[in-house]
This record gives structure tokens, C-alpha cells and sequence, in this order.
């Protein structure tokens, strides 16, 4: 029987927000290859507006941190334990984990192994860091779903199937950005100079990089007065963040946006970025950056810098194979550090225009067909 003549049932476990849109991204595929299609699983609003039948909400794996984590192993491995044994009862016709990798290579490792076939949409950074995850992925998946270009060679090499689909943000933010709209519903002026600061969005990442970022725009409003600064936050950091602007002496000098972090890329002049999905963004932006990071000391010395693979750390650098933009990082991110760093780019038109052509080409190699690639890899993976 053909995959088109039967009705199928897939299954999907999308375990916070952005694997949520990836799932929305990937089930618009699917649903177009397959009509008839039954998608269940756990997912969030944008899966569920699908159609999608979720068996628990999204909010009992959305759990971030070492301590929250343990806090709700128990909870989460339960649920983990329960929702194998479903799927092992009623035998979808492949399981596809949507990132999320810590709790779905284990579920796709246990469903692979009982006949059920795998996938997984997002391949887990090992060409970043943790390499040992490459063994749980080639126990887990039968094929990986790969959002930068360069991720199916390298999984070959391990014996892992792989397709490069495009990456989603590719197609949500555009090719030329609309900086006098995004300033005008920021009420920024036309031909202000405007700085960008993204801390980061996890409360740790506040704690560590803010300080140093608010500390560097003091130093960079003094050489240059006429700066704005803006910031983008979340609701429930808000209160943190403005305490540390008050320790840093910028309370009242910096913009606080309600979220707005695209509007917020699409209107700087430049980012001051904390590495991370954002500064991918901001290049698909086409904003010049300074990316920087900073964790507990402990940590970076016994962890990152020991299981780091590469020279670069920001996806920018990562994907251009060299430093497009600096970065300044752990004990080198000084204010002082930062805020030169920064200020250069306000001083180098032609650096940024050529900047600008890079991130332009990046753009296109990441612009593709996401759904339809997603459907296309999924039907090889159940014709196999």
C-alpha cells in the first residue's frame, strides 16, 4: 500500500515554545502530504491549532535550569515512562521529536528499539559541544531533520541519516529589513543612533550578562551622549532588570520594550548579543553585533571550555567558519572590552556594508521550503 493510500498516524513531542512554531512549521508538511493525517503527542498552541491532540500540556517539559530541572525530574521522567508506553501500545507510524533532545533522544531510543520509526527535527549541537550526544542520536533516530547546511555531512560521518530543511527563521524575518517602520512603532527617531542590548532571556543570563552590558552602555553614553539604548523584555524579568539599571546608573536612559526583540533588531544601528539563538537573528536582521557571554566561573572552566569544539561560539561565526563579528567572552567581557567593541562598529560604514553582504548570502542558504523538505524527508524515512 502506498504512504499516500493509508491513513496515518504520526506522533510529536515539542517540549517548549520554539520547538512549538519548529512543530507548526513541520506539521503544515505533513498535513499537506498526508490530509487524513492524526498528530498526537505533547505540543503547544501553534501545534494545536493544527489539530493537534496533545496527551499532556506543553508547560510540564517547558523546564529550564539544573535546579528546576531536578526540582521536576520526577514529574517529567513519569511522564516520559507513560507516554512511550502509549505510543508502544498504539504504534504511530513513526515518532518525531521536536528538539528538546534531553528528554526526546531517550523516548526516541526506547521507541526505535521496539520497531517504531524515528525522527528528529534539530539536530543537537554537537559540533558545538557535548560530542557525546552523537552516540544517543545515532541510537535514537533513523533520520535527523537539520536546520543549518552543513549539519547532514558531518552527521554522515557518525552513520546518521540526515536532510537539511532550512531554517524556519529564514522566512519570518525578511530579506531587507524595514528600519524606519520598526523605528516608528518604537517611537525611535528616524536619524537617532541606536544601540540594541540583549542580555539574554533566562534569569541566570540576566544575573551574569546584564550587568556587564548596562555597565558598558554607561561607558558608551559617556563618549557618546547622543546614543539611545533599547532593550527588549520579558514580562517576568522585568523587575530584575530594572534593578540592575539602577545599579549601573543607566535607570531612566534605557528603553524597555515589552518583548519586541525582531522590531528591536530591525531599528538598531548594532547589538551588544548574548550568544544564542538571537544572534542568528540578528544577522538575518543584517546588524552588525558584538556577542558575548559570561556564567559562573565553575562552570565555564570545568564544562564549556573543556567540551567546546570550535573556535567560535556565535552561529553567525559558526556558520561564515570565521569571526564575521567579535566576540567577547567569559573573563574577557570587561565594560570597557564591550563597549569599544561596540562603538566600532558606529565608526566603520564600509566594515558594515560588507558585513551586510555576508549576512545576506546566509540568508539565502538558509531560506528553503521547510515544510515541504520536512514531508519529503518523512515519507523516504517510511518508504525505507
Amino acid at each position: 500500500m502506498s504512504v499516500e493510500a493509508a491513513t496515518r498516524q504520526f506522533a510529536l513531542v515539542a517540549g517548549e515554545a520554539s520547538g512549538d512554531l519548529l512543530a507548526g512549521l513541520l506539521l503544515d508538511g505533513l498535513q499537506a502530504r498526508w490530509p487524513e493525517l492524526k498528530a498526537v503527542g505533547i505540543g503547544g498552541p501553534q501545534m494545536l491549532s493544527r489539530g493537534f491532540e496533545t496527551w499532556w500540556p506543553q508547560e510540564k517539559l517547558a523546564v529550564r535550569g539544573y535546579i528546576e530541572v531536578l526540582r521536576h525530574y520526577a514529574e517529567i521522567a513519569g511522564i516520559r515512562r507513560q507516554l512511550r508506553a502509549r505510543l508502544q501500545g498504539e504504534r504511530p507510524d513513526i515518532f518525531i521529536g521536536v528538539d528538546a533532545p534531553d528528554f526526546n533522544l531517550d523516548l526516541e531510543a526506547g521507541l526505535r528499539a521496539s520497531g517504531i520509526k524515528t525522527a528528529h527535527f534539530v539536530c543537537p549541537s554537537i559540533w558545538a559541544w557535548r560530542p557525546e550526544r552523537v552516540v544517543k542520536l545515532r541510537a535514537a533516530a533513523d533520520h535527523v531533520l537539520c536546520i543549518f547546511p552543513f549539519e547532514p555531512e558531518l552527521l554522515a560521518k557518525h552513520g546518521i541519516a540526515a536532510t537539511y530543511v532550512g531554517h524556519p527563521l529564514a522566512k519570518v524575518i525578511p530579506m531587507t529589513p524595514d528600519r524606519a517602520s520598526a523605528r516608528a512603532s518604537l517611537g525611535l527617531a528616524a536619524d537617532a543612533t541606536v544601540v540594541a542590548l540583549l542580555p539574554g532571556s533566562r534569569r541566570s543570563e540576566i544575573r551574569h550578562i546584564a550587568p556587564r552590558f548596562f555597565a558598558s552602555a554607561a561607558l558608551m553614553r559617556k563618549a557618546r551622549p547622543s546614543l539611545q539604548f533599547i532593550v527588549p523584555v520579558l514580562p517576568t524579568l522585568r523587575a530584575e532588570i530594572e534593578q540592575l539599571l539602577e545599579a549601573s546608573g543607566m535607570a531612566g536612559q534605557v528603553t524597555l520594550l515589552h518583548g519586541q526583540s525582531h522590531a528591536v533588531l530591525a531599528a538598531c544601528d548594532v547589538t551588544l548579543i548574548a550568544s544564542g539563538t538571537a544572534t542568528l537573528e540578528a544577522a538575518l536582521f543584517k546588524r552588525p553585533m558584538v556577542i558575548s557571554y559570561h556564567m559562573n566561573s565553575l562552570t565555564w572552566n570545568l564544562i564549556m571550555r573543556h567540551k567546546q569544539l570550535q573556535p567560535w561560539v556565535g552561529l553567525p561565526n559558526i556558520l561564515a567558519g570565521e569571526f564575521v563579528v567579535p566576540e567577547v567572552l567569559q573573563e574577557r567581557a570587561t565594560p570597557q572590552a564591550l563597549a569599544e567593541a561596540t562603538l566600532e562598529w558606529l565608526d566603520a560604514p564600509d566594515r558594515v556594508h560588507a558585513l551586510q553582504q555576508r549576512f545576506c548570502a546566509l540568508h539565502s542558504e538558509l531560506l528553503r521550503d521547510t515544510p515541504t523538505l520536512c514531508a519529503d524527508a518523512i515519507q523516504k524515512v517510511l518508504e525505507g
